[in-house]
C-alpha cells in the first residue's frame, strides 16, 4: 500500500520502484531465510551501483538465481555460471555472480549451524532492530557482522553492505526523521 500524500525518505521520491521499495519493504523486519538471502546477495549486487538497477533487475535475479533457493544454487556448475555472465537481465559481474554462489554453500552451512539464518543474522542486533539511540550502534554491528559473515565463506559481504542490508531487512530502522515509518516498529 503506498501513501502517496505521507512525508517519506527523499531517496524514495525519485523513481515509482523506489517509491513502492521504500513504502511496502525497507526497513520492515524479516525473518524469512529465503528473503534474507535475496537481499544479502542483493546488496551484494548492487556494490558500485544504484539501488534502483538492481530494482529494475529484481525479478530477473530471481528467475535465474531460482528464486533464492539456497540449495539449487549451490549445484550451480560451470555452465551454470557461463549462463549467469551472458544474462544482460543481471549485473554480468563474474565476482558477483560466484558470490552468489559461494554465499549459497555458506548460508547452507549457517542454516545447519544455528537452525536459520534468521536466528544467526538477528543475533548481531540481538533478536530486535536497531531503533532510537541505539541505532548509533549500527555503524560497529555491521562491521561485526561482515566479518563473521567473512569467516563463515560469504562473499561480496563487506561492513557498507551489510549496512545496506540491515537497513533493508530491518534490523536497523534508519528512516529519515520526518518519514511517515521512521517510528515503524515490529
Amino acid at each position: 500500500m503506498q501513501h502517496q500524500s505521507q512525508v517519506r525518505c527523499q531517496w524514495a521520491e525519485a523513481h515509482p520502484l523506489l517509491l513502492s521499495y521504500h513504502d511496502a519493504e525497507w526497513g520492515v523486519p524479516v525473518h524469512d531465510d529465503r528473503l534474507l538471502f535475496e537481499m544479502l546477495n542483493l546488496e551484494g549486487a548492487q556494490a558500485g551501483l544504484s539501488w534502483l538497477t538492481i530494482l529494475k533487475k529484481r525479478e530477473h535475479y530471481r528467475q535465474v538465481f531460482a528464486q533464492f533457493d539456497a540449495t539449487q544454487i549451490a549445484r550451480y556448475d560451470d555452465a551454470a555460471k557461463a549462463a549467469l555472465l551472458a544474462d544482460a537481465g543481471i549485473v554480468r559481474n563474474r565476482l558477483k555472480i560466484a558470490a552468489v554462489i559461494a554465499n549459497a554453500t555458506a548460508f547452507l552451512a549457517i542454516q545447519r549451524e544455528f537452525g536459520t539464518f534468521d536466528v544467526y543474522i538477528w543475533q548481531f542486533v540481538g533478536g530486535h532492530p536497531l531503533t532510537g539511540a541505539a541505532k548509533s550502534q549500527a555503524v560497529a554491528v555491521s562491521v561485526r557482522m561482515s566479518k563473521d559473515l567473512q569467516h563463515h565463506g560469504f562473499r561480496f559481504v563487506g561492513p557498507t553492505i551489510c549496512y545496506a542490508f540491515m537497513q533493508a531487512v530491518g534490523m536497523l530502522n534508519d528512516h529519515a526523521p520526518d518519514c511517515f515509518l521512521a517510528t515503524f516498529t515490529q
